[in-house]
């Protein structure tokens, strides 16, 4: 894939890229970045790609090892507290102050098929990165550029944290009706409820992971 732009511009969107490969789980926590393979596969030069690196270990998702070279963050129990308050903040108001119309919904029920589907076949990866959108679709109905890329970022770290866990059925499976059930309410115009419902999942869902995160033997 070459990317033929500013270098500016460029960086911008290889750090996407390098973006998505974390929510889509293509990049794994832990996992040691080949400078070479990367460049080569994005067809970019190294410097462009060592910019890179420094823009997505600011923002905590790839970390440099002296001596060593550049992993995908494995992130700890701190910061995925944090990500569900931010979370929580974000999302429960964008549904109570959403309305049905919005072009935002019709992604929310692409993502509810999808994950239906995928449920059917038992592909837990693709329940988990159909889940990603339909999570990133009801930021989208905030109309907000601003809080769209942050929750982008901070989706990229969640689904590290997922990885490092392992269990996506665990992870996904119990929210995918929860998902549909709260489109339903949005659609039906109960947006206060929706939003009551999606801070209930949220809590839910950080409690799994945090116990998830407590069972494991790998210290963090």
């Amino acid at each position: 894939m070459k990317i033929e732009s500013s270098p500016q511009i460029l960086s911008k969107k290889i750090a996407e890229v390098i973006r998505n490969k974390l929510v889509t789980g293509e990049l794994l926590p832990g996992q040691r970045l080949s400078e070479a393979a990367l460049s080569e596969q994005l067809e970019i030069s190294r410097n462009t790609l060592r910019e890179v690196f420094r823009t997505l270990t600011q923002e905590g998702l790839l970390k440099h090892q002296p001596n060593r070279g550049v992993f995908v963050a494995i992130p700890d129990i701190a910061s995925i507290i944090d990500i569900y308050r931010v979370r929580r903040l974000i999302e429960c108001q964008a549904i109570a102050q959403a309305y049905p119309i919005h072009p935002s919904v019709d992604k929310m029920q692409e993502a509810v098929i999808s994950a239906i589907q995928y449920r059917d076949k038992k592909d837990w990866g693709s329940v988990g990165t159909a889940n990603m959108r339909f999570h990133a679709a009801i930021v989208e109905l905030t109309d907000s550029e601003r809080l769209m890329t942050f929750y982008r970022n901070i989706s990229a770290e969640l689904r590290l944290a997922f990885g490092l866990l392992n269990d996506p059925e665990l992870l996904y499976a119990p929210y995918v009706d929860k998902n549909k059930h709260i489109l339903e309410l949005l659609n039906s115009g109960h947006t206060e409820l929706a939003a009551q419902k999606m801070e209930d999942y949220l809590n839910l869902s950080e409690r799994t992971v945090l116990a998830a995160y407590s069972r494991m033997l790998i210290p963090i």
